[in-house]
């Protein structure tokens, strides 16, 4: 079997559209991400992945949960809700959180509630479209949305996002769950400034054009 290497979460982030949300260079930079899946096999059962990383790609904690869902919409909602429950135990809540999903109606929500809850009505620009049977999940989501500094949600494709094996093998990468998480909690401000003067920001409008080709952003 040939060896690869998926590419790390800040850089699928960073390349990934944000539904709803511009690309501003000196905001999209986050501070961790999280990349989350659910498995839907048709017959009652499924799985939850999850893989969440600093803005260094430094792991932080991965899990693969076998699970009982009535649907895919459910397993998707289910698997964020426990990735930023997760990560909200080891990130502080001045973190700026990006979150990568295969699930295009998820991200698009999930960016919708960023822009409501920074509003005066709490309303979003576009309303919601959420599946009755995630209303549980939907609830937590918005709840981590709120408690985080800032969250923006990015959509990847299934095949480019490292939780898809997580949640579709819980049987074969249940090991995960045994690994030792590491809780990432700076101290201050401190550890964003000295970040932001060693990295220049994911700007999309610097990117080289190629020879005889055009722009795709």
């Amino acid at each position: 079997m040939a060896a690869y290497r998926r590419p790390d979460l800040r850089n699928l982030f960073d390349d990934s559209p944000t539904p709803h949300i511009a690309h501003p260079p000196r905001t999209h930079r986050r501070d961790f991400y999280v990349a989350t899946d659910g498995s839907y096999r048709g017959d009652g059962r499924g799985g939850l992945g999850v893989v969440i990383e600093t803005r260094d790609g430094e792991r932080i904690a991965r899990r693969s949960i076998p699970d009982s869902v009535p649907d895919n919409n459910v397993a998707e909602y289910r698997a964020l809700h426990l990735g930023l429950d997760v990560l909200a135990a080891r990130a502080p809540e001045n973190a700026r959180i990006g979150v990568l999903v295969d699930h295009d109606d998820l991200a698009a929500n999930v960016n919708r509630a960023t822009i409501a809850a920074s509003g005066p009505d709490d309303r979003p620009p576009h309303p919601f479209s959420v599946p009755q049977t995630t209303a549980h999940h939907w609830r937590g989501i918005r709840a981590r949305v709120a408690g985080f500094a800032e969250i923006r949600a990015a959509q990847i494709d299934s095949g480019d996002n490292p939780a898809h094996p997580l949640a579709n093998a819980p049987e074969q990468y249940g090991h995960v769950n045994a690994e030792r998480d590491r809780c990432v909690l700076p101290r201050d401000d401190r550890w964003r400034a000295a970040d932001e003067d060693r990295y220049p920001p994911p700007s999309r409008a610097n990117r080289t054009r190629s020879t005889g080709g055009t722009a795709s952003d």
